[in-house]
């Protein structure tokens, strides 16, 4: 909105010309968003807690968890308005990619948020059914995965990290690869949101790293340069990455140890499925993988866990999954293990930006 109100203006107000940058809207629309989020935080805290609005902690979760019973919950609804306001702002809406990402970031919103409510407003211990929820997720990356596939000139071609001469092209197949892209990346960020901060910090990380991508896959000289695919209009993804990135420190203030507020479904459904249309969007898909290890770790120990279990007939790989609370369980001091993850994750991040020269 600012870039098309302020812009044309710059033939007669020369300072203007710096909203023609892509760099220059997408750190304005991380600093946007980190505000609202750190503005409105203790209000909208204060408001779940009159509402009461509390974290259900089960039964059979780790011991220490129950004293967190109560603490404010459904915080990504700020989020998400704070990274959709921030791109509204600062983004250039004749850009198509843009309105994808707001496309599954609301939708997966409203999907977490209507989970959340049966469970945490009606006191449904289950919510949605996980049928239902995956049923819901998968059509709505069905839906961002053809639009971006019927976008001109779209490359259907995978990109392989470390691999420049390996790109399998999957044609129309590349619509159910890119949803199970979204829906994944969704999932597993969910199921990494377990302790204080310990999904923010990585989703922050990861949109970091997808903002310098987004900017470098959108330019035709540097993506030439690095030989790597060029995607017009793409570059335009990166003020969506750095609302991303803005809003989730701005939350991090309130959940950091010992969190005030918890982010729940209405949170992690959307910004892992925003991280996956994302990869999509920029052909980085399988770096996801690097991107996003932490979360790959997180719902694989968990896919094993249950897989083991039922061949073992009650043997177990963890003592409880997803992986966080195994070492909980081990005796780790939980902001030790937030500390200890983020650590990962920021080496998997600097492992996946080698890829830009290592092809």
């Amino acid at each position: 909105m600012l870039y098309h109100l302020l812009y044309p203006l710059h033939t007669a107000i020369s300072a203007l010309n710096v909203f023609r940058y892509i760099t220059f809207r997408a750190i304005y629309a991380s600093l946007t968003a980190f505000l609202i989020c750190f503005i409105l935080g203790p209000w909208f805290i204060r408001k779940l807690s009159e509402m009461q609005i509390g974290q259900y902690i089960r039964e059979d979760g780790p011991q220490a968890h129950h004293k967190k019973a109560g603490t404010p919950t459904m915080g990504g609804t700020l989020i998400i308005a704070a990274v959709v306001i921030a791109t509204l702002l600062w983004a250039n809406l004749t850009n198509f990619y843009v309105w994808i990402l707001l496309l599954i970031t609301v939708c997966y919103a409203a999907i977490g948020f209507v989970d959340d409510y049966l469970m945490q407003v009606k006191k449904r211990s289950k919510g949605l059914t996980a049928r239902r929820k995956l049923m819901l997720q998968v059509l709505c990356a069905l839906i961002a995965g053809f639009l971006v596939y019927s976008q001109p000139d779209f490359n259907t071609q995978v990109t392989i990290p470390f691999f420049k001469k390996i790109s399998p092209d999957l044609g129309w197949g590349y619509v159910i690869f890119a949803t199970f892209v979204i829906v994944g990346t969704s999932n597993a960020v969910n199921l990494t949101d377990g302790l204080d901060g310990l999904a923010i910090g990585p989703v922050v990380i990861a949109a970091v790293t997808y903002m310098i991508f987004a900017y470098v896959v959108g330019h035709v000289k540097f993506a030439g340069y690095l030989q790597i695919n060029y995607v017009a209009a793409s570059g335009e993804t990166a003020i969506f990455c750095g609302a991303l990135a803005g809003a989730g420190l701005g939350f991090l203030w309130f959940n950091t140890y010992p969190a005030q507020i918890f982010m729940g479904d209405v949170g992690s459904l959307p910004l892992g499925g925003a991280l996956g249309t994302i990869a999509v969007i920029t052909k980085q898909e399988i770096l996801l993988v690097i991107v996003g290890g932490l979360f790959v770790i997180e719902a694989l120990s968990v896919i094993f866990q249950v897989g083991f279990f039922k061949v073992t007939k009650g043997r177990r790989i963890f003592r409880m999954a997803p992986l966080h609370h195994h070492f909980e369980l081990k005796g780790w001091a939980e902001p030790k293990v937030i500390v200890r993850f983020w650590i990962i994750a920021i080496a998997m991040a600097l492992i996946a930006m080698s890829t830009l020269k290592l092809r």
